[in-house]
Parts: C-alpha cells; sequence; structure tokens
C-alpha cells in the first residue's frame, strides 16, 4: 500500500492507494486562510500538520489493516509557499501563501540586483513565487529575517514532521524563483538577491527519490508495520501531470481548480520570459515543463 498527501490551499487530503494504482481509500480535512491586509494570504503551518494527523486517524479508523500496510508515501502540494524555521525547527510566523499579493516592488528589485534571473530561474520574477516574499520581509520584519534558518515550501514542512529531514523537490523548487531550473540546482546569484545562501536551503531531491523514512514514533501511532520511505514527491501542477500521464515531451492538460492552469511536457529547459510563461523543472527526472496560470480561475466562483 502507498500513501498520498497533498497540503492544498483549502484542505489537506490523503489517498490509500494499492499496487495496482487503484484507490482503497482517502481522507480530507479543511484548512482556513488568514488575511490579515487587503491582497494578504496567510496559514498557520500546524493547522496543516493537524489536519494530516485527522487525515490519518479517519484512515486508521475505517481503514486500519491498509493503513497498516504501507511501504511509500508520496507528497503534493500548493507551491511558492514560505515557511520560515529558526535554527530550532520552530516556525517563525504563519506561511506566506502563493496568492500573497504584498511583494510586487521586491519583483523588480530582485530582477534588478540579478539581471540574470529571468535566464537562470527561467521565469519572470512575480509576487506569487517564495524569493520577494522573503525580500519583503527582509525589509518590513527585519528582526524575524534573522532568526531564519530554514525556508521551506509548504509539503517540505510537512516532510520535516514526517522524517525530521530538510529536502524539496525539484519541481517545487523551481517555484520559488531560486532554482537554477536548467541545472537543477540552487542559485546562489538568486539567493543572494534576497540577501540569503544555500545554507538556509532544503537538500534537493527528484520527485522520484527517496528523502527519508517515516519516524519510528509516527508509525507506531498511525498502526504502521513495517519502514516506511517518503519520496521527493512533487508541487501540485506536476504531481498533477504525472497523475494523469502528462511525463513526455509534448503532453499537456489543463486544470481549472482555485488557479487556473494550462501545463506541457518538455524534453529540456525552454524558457519563454517574453510570454510571461513559467519554465519549471518535472517531477520525473531529467524532464521540465512549461506552465501558463492565473491566479483566478474557479475560485471566482
Amino acid at each position: 500500500m502507498y500513501l498520498g498527501i497533498d497540503i492544498g490551499t483549502s484542505a489537506v487530503k490523503t489517498l490509500l492507494v494499492n499496487a495496482e494504482q487503484e484507490i482503497v481509500a482517502g481522507s480530507a480535512r479543511s484548512l482556513d486562510v488568514l488575511r490579515p491586509q487587503p491582497g494578504w494570504s496567510e496559514q498557520q503551518p500546524e493547522s496543516w500538520w493537524d489536519a494530516v494527523n485527522g487525515c490519518i486517524e479517519a484512515l486508521k479508523t475505517d481503514h486500519p489493516s491498509h493503513l497498516s500496510d504501507v511501504r511509500a508515501i508520496g507528497l503534493s502540494g500548493q507551491m511558492h509557499g514560505a515557511t520560515l524555521l529558526d535554527s530550532s525547527a520552530r516556525v517563525l510566523r504563519p506561511c506566506i501563501l502563493w496568492n500573497d499579493g504584498r511583494s510586487q516592488k521586491q519583483c523588480a528589485e530582485i530582477e534588478k540586483r540579478c539581471p540574470q534571473s529571468r535566464e537562470i530561474s527561467g521565469n519572470v520574477a512575480m509576487p506569487g513565487f517564495t524569493a520577494p516574499k522573503l525580500l519583503w520581509l527582509n525589509q518590513h520584519e527585519p528582526d524575524l529575517f534573522e532568526k531564519i534558518d530554514k525556508v521551506l515550501l509548504p509539503k517540505d514542512y510537512i516532510r520535516l514532521r514526517l522524517t525530521g529531514e530538510f529536502a524539496s523537490d525539484m519541481s517545487d523548487s523551481a517555484g520559488t524563483l531560486w532554482l537554477d531550473t536548467a541545472g537543477r540546482n540552487w542559485s546562489t546569484e538568486l539567493l543572494a538577491a534576497t540577501n540569503l545562501s544555500t545554507g538556509q536551503m532544503p537538500q534537493l531531491y527528484e520527485g522520484t527519490q527517496p528523502t527519508g523514512e517515516l519516524l519510528a514514533t509516527l508509525a507506531q501511532k498511525w498502526g504502521i508495520r513495517h519502514p516506511v520511505v517518503v519520496a521527493g514527491g512533487a508541487g501540485d501542477n506536476a504531481a498533477s501531470a504525472c497523475g494523469v500521464g502528462s511525463i513526455n515531451p509534448g503532453d499537456a492538460f489543463i486544470s481549472l481548480g482555485t488557479s487556473g492552469v494550462i501545463f506541457v511536457s518538455n524534453s529540456e529547459f525552454s524558457p519563454n520570459t517574453n510570454g510571461a510563461l513559467h519554465a519549471f523543472c518535472h517531477a520525473i527526472p531529467n524532464t521540465w515543463h512549461q506552465m501558463g496560470v492565473i491566479l483566478s480561475a474557479a475560485s471566482c466562483f
């Protein structure tokens, strides 16, 4: 059995899947979005963890034998969120989410500080990305910024709670605006533009690679009998692409969720910043993708 955990914006969702890729069971817990000021969007990371535990407890109650046989966990989640931890891995403030618009000025400043940013990242700097959020924090919450030891994306904070490891995958990390997307590695130039270093970033893995094992205390609590590998996983759109089979060059799909997405898989890094397309790493090794996004799609309803 395999367990999938998705950290969405409106809910945490879990799935139990068997070796034939058939869904055996699922559970979900809703999440609240905090809006302390107009245009701001935040969530408490602890609410994600509480929701994950609630989902697992539901699976344990209704499907204990299936849950006990889990051998691996896959993670997906909302992209771009800035989850900030101090040197003791304590959360410093609510996570600033992908649909937060406060850092428009910082986008222009990043591109001024690093004129090659579009070539390195494959993307136009936009407030949705993680990097401008951190520059905003540097300028508006400097005392807090000085305490930042690690910056994690939402699903990778859950990975930390599951395994104790600071790790991320290529597809999600490509959405930070700190990744050398062609080289599939952190860019020291882009990090320096936001006064950060590679030491404050998680270790990078391909989505298909193991990043650690489920902590024994959690396995015992959840009634899981075997060692459980936690895979690199993916950002939500790359995970959706894998789910519908868009993994070969030229494969494409359209998604209408809170945001709207047109997604095309590529065999190589193919930036098109003049067209305002995103160019990210795919969750599949040696594969990339292009993506056109609008932040208001089904959310308009």
